[in-house]
């Protein structure tokens, strides 16, 4: 059997020590950028189980009330509510609080109106009234905001959402995926945020003095904005919004950022969709009723043309 000399163990034990030294000093521009991408990847948001999923899904009352109370709590800091009305939070299907305890929730609110006169005044808000904007206008908003507009979310979870591409979007139809919205809400907050120490990920850039060399750095966030790997744009204005135990539930139900976002996901695909529940159940008859009929069509043919045949 061949036994190497020592000249030879010495001999490649410090050619490992150059390559290692070699390797830590090598600067990021030179590293192999092969396998690296130009843009941080985007994460998927992974599917979530929700009550209201299906064709026979329905709303949780108490987890949408749960979610109007974080909604309240920390979203509406920024972010109105102005296509959904009070009396919308009493309605079967949705949080079904009481009317006194909507009449009550709406009082606390100032709504411009104007007097018997015609001149603009602030009153109590009535049931009937819809949740007032945060901001009179985007200038204001943008003023607030480190010159973003956070977006109204009454139709949130319609309006965003991860493209599942081909073929996933086949199987969305075959599997009735309608959730995407409250999916992208939910890891927009939990996952999307970089935790303590993490930086973001390195990107390949072209190489302004090198024409087809790529320079390797971390992907810069511009000052003011977080990044955040759900976020197609990766730099986002709103910082993370919720900790654990920020917001009180009275039910028992965990209070972790992981429940709070799925809470007030659901409440926000109710607001954008309110008659999801009475919509189901109006397709279901429709179903009923198209199968009774395709029978009856069938049994009055064979009865007609019977002596044709």
């Amino acid at each position: 059997m061949f036994k190497p000399s020592q000249r030879l163990v010495r001999f490649g034990l410090a050619l490992a020590a150059l390559a290692v030294v070699a390797g830590v000093a090598m600067p990021a521009s030179a590293q192999d950028d092969t396998n690296i991408p130009e843009t941080p990847p985007i994460m998927h948001p992974p599917k979530q189980s929700w009550s209201f999923a299906g064709p026979f899904g329905k709303f949780d009352p108490e987890q949408l009330q749960r979610g109007f109370k974080v909604y309240k709590e920390v979203c509406s800091a920024c972010h109105s509510l102005h296509r959904v009305a009070f009396r919308n939070l009493s309605e079967p299907g949705g949080p079904e609080f009481t009317e006194g305890q909507v009449k009550a929730l709406a009082a606390t609110y100032q709504i411009a109106d104007f007097d018997d006169k015609g001149q603009p005044v602030d009153r109590p808000g009535r049931p009937s009234d819809y949740f007032p904007l945060v901001f009179p206008n985007d200038d204001a908003a943008r003023a607030a905001n480190n010159g973003a507009v956070p977006p109204d979310m009454s139709l949130l979870a319609k309006a965003r959402g991860a493209k599942s591409g081909f073929p996933g979007f086949v199987f969305d139809v075959v599997t009735q995926y309608q959730e995407q919205g409250p999916d992208y809400i939910h890891a927009l907050i939990t996952d999307g945020y970089l935790n303590e120490g993490e930086k973001p990920p390195l990107i390949a850039t072209d190489d302004p003095n090198n024409p087809g060399k790529k320079i390797v750095s971390e992907f810069k966030v511009p000052d003011g904005l977080h990044y955040n790997k759900v976020f197609e744009a990766h730099s986002l204005a709103m910082a993370k919004p919720i900790a654990d135990g920020q917001v009180e539930y009275t039910d028992g139900a965990p209070q972790t950022v992981d429940q709070y976002t799925k809470d007030v996901a659901a409440f926000l695909a109710w607001a954008g969709d309110p008659s999801l529940v009475e919509r189901k159940q109006n397709g279901f008859k429709v179903l009923i009723f198209l199968i009774v009929l395709s029978g009856l069509l069938w049994y009055t043919k064979k009865k007609v043309w019977a002596d044709a045949h």
